[in-house]
């Protein structure tokens, strides 16, 4: 896929920024996970994370993503 940018924007971005402002556009509209983003943005998910975080952009983490997390915590945890 091409995009064609206002010539001033895409004097101002070099394409690993469009790339970024994609992800994160796409990623806070529900249209991408954040392993898809992370890979269209072309960073690994922890730096991606990172990035989110500096801009202050809540992940998507909700209640059932936190007990599927905590239930593999607890089979994985020696007893």
């Amino acid at each position: 896929m091409q995009l064609a940018l206002p010539t001033e924007i895409e004097a101002r971005l070099s394409p690993e920024s469009a790339a970024l402002h994609l992800a994160i556009g796409l990623f806070v509209g529900d249209e991408a996970t954040l392993g898809q983003a992370s890979v269209i943005a072309g960073m690994p998910q922890t730096r991606f994370l990172m990035e989110l975080g500096r801009r202050r952009i809540p992940i998507h983490y909700g209640a059932e993503e936190l007990a599927a997390d905590l239930s593999t915590i607890a089979q994985l945890t020696p007893k």
